[in-house]
């Protein structure tokens, strides 16, 4: 039986949806060869606003993946893909199942309860203003008000980093690193900041500067882009690490999330007094 090339996915949520499309694209990154289509319903909280949902999966159906609080919706739901012959998955109910059976109790159904205005909310849109206000650079007067520090030559992606370390709410401020230019003396005084460097393969450097060259019409950046001259700006990364005990990530085949994650389980290792095999100055 020859594969589809592509196929249709209807996301139905009573909140934002983004648990389910973080969870659809850890799942059709399964399948490259075949398209997703991807329709998002988000805030489906009335029939009214259910009946829409519905008549677009009827038009375009396929697999439909949910999480709706409301037992009248989500059979509604139900019901209506049985009808249609196409799957439909509660995504969540596996998870509270295993959660009921263990702890003993009942879930309490919560529309949206992961995004509620608590405590923790409040802390990651203060981190993400503070890494806003110092990205490239603008160190804050006292070091220790960051979580974390990334250092890395141009094109490390440090600011991508920074904004995701700050959505997960930790305050992390970024500097470039320039051989010729010294470091800022309050990175070397006293401070509970965690610093990290990013560096990168010689090749991935030099083409994403290479794209950005010509994206801002600049053909006074040889420099910018010699192979040499980004080696010796690694190297320079590489002997700063090994002389401050700074640890090092290689971003070169990591997504943003991917390296994110490495430097919060290096933070985590630091605040536990082990000490990882990935914070290594040769890392």
């Amino acid at each position: 039986m020859a594969l589809p090339s592509m196929f249709h996915m209807h996301l139905v949520s009573d909140a934002t949806g983004e648990t389910l499309v973080a969870i659809a694209k850890a799942a059709t990154v399964q399948y490259q060869n075949i398209r997703a289509i991807e329709h998002v319903h988000p805030l489906v909280r009335t029939q009214r606003q259910l009946k829409r949902v519905l008549s677009d999966i009827a038009q375009e159906p396929g697999i439909v993946l949910y999480t709706v609080v409301n037992k009248a919706l989500a059979d509604e739901l139900e019901t209506h893909c049985q009808q249609l012959k196409i799957p439909c998955l509660a995504v969540l109910q596996p998870i509270m199942q295993v959660f009921e059976s263990y702890l003993g109790a009942p879930q309490t159904p919560t529309v949206a309860g992961q995004h509620v205005l608590d405590a923790d909310y409040f802390r990651r849109i203060d981190a993400m203003n503070f890494t806003m206000a110092h990205d490239d650079g603008r160190l804050p007067d006292n070091l220790s008000d960051a979580d974390i520090v990334l250092l890395g030559i141009s094109r490390t992606s440090k600011t991508p980093t920074s904004l995701y370390l700050a959505q997960r709410g930790y305050k992390t401020t970024n500097l470039p690193l320039v051989p010729q230019v010294p470091l800022p003396e309050q990175l070397l005084e006293p401070h509970s900041a965690f610093i990290v460097c990013l560096i990168a393969n010689v090749d991935r450097i030099a083409d994403v500067r290479r794209n950005r060259a010509v994206l801002m019409a600049d053909r006074d950046l040889e420099s910018y882009v010699d192979r040499d001259l980004i080696s010796a700006e690694i190297a320079y990364t590489r002997k700063l690490a090994a002389q401050y005990s700074w640890p090092i990530i290689d971003v070169t085949r990591r997504s943003i999330e991917e390296a994110a994650t490495m430097i919060l389980k290096l933070l985590q290792d630091r605040k536990s007094g082990l000490k990882s095999e990935s914070e290594s100055p040769r890392a």
